[in-house]
């Protein structure tokens, strides 16, 4: 083979796209960036840290011993909230019917109808802890059922229910 069979096996067809020379570029350095991240965070933890340093001295130079010994006397101590405590009343509900689509654990307002005004809310609200089974049939006498509110509210429906109609919608 000469040299003129040799310079035709490299040439390429016409399909092919000229050759072109690579592009200089650094050399990749591996593994050098984790370092520099962890350095990274190092130096925000220790910002972090001498921030709540610099704030709790702050705090401890201003507060309540520092403003006490200014004349403005000690803070006012909020009391806690009181807690309300629930109690069961039994309440008569004209509707029988409505009852028995009650379950324990609802949430019912109790609503006096009376003849005289428009009905009003007596209980918003109350849990229905349970409905006693009914000693038959009773004509128009309602059902019975357990509801748990405050004190306060029990009393009101006890008054309510022994003078006017009571009637509960869901919540």
């Amino acid at each position: 083979m000469g040299p003129s069979a040799l310079s035709t096996a490299v040439t390429c067809p016409s399909s092919c796209p000229p050759a072109r020379p690579v592009p200089a570029f650094p050399p990749l350095r591996v593994g050098r960036g984790g370092y520099r991240l962890r350095r990274a965070l190092r130096r925000r933890r220790r910002a972090a840290a001498a921030a709540m340093a610099v704030l709790a001295a702050a705090l401890a130079v201003g507060g309540t011993e520092a403003q006490a010994s200014r004349g403005g006397g000690p803070p006012e101590a909020k009391p806690p909230p009181a807690v309300e405590r629930t109690v069961s009343a039994p309440v008569r509900i004209a509707d029988a019917a409505t009852v028995r689509l009650l379950r324990p654990g609802d949430r019912v307002d109790v609503v006096a109808a009376e003849r005289t005004g428009p009905p009003r809310v007596v209980a918003a609200g109350a849990r229905v802890v349970e409905m006693p089974a009914s000693e038959g049939d009773m004509a128009d006498g309602g059902a019975l059922v357990v509801l748990s509110v405050p004190r306060d509210t029990a009393r009101v429906l006890v008054g309510t229910g022994a003078v006017t109609r009571l009637a509960v919608t869901l919540c």
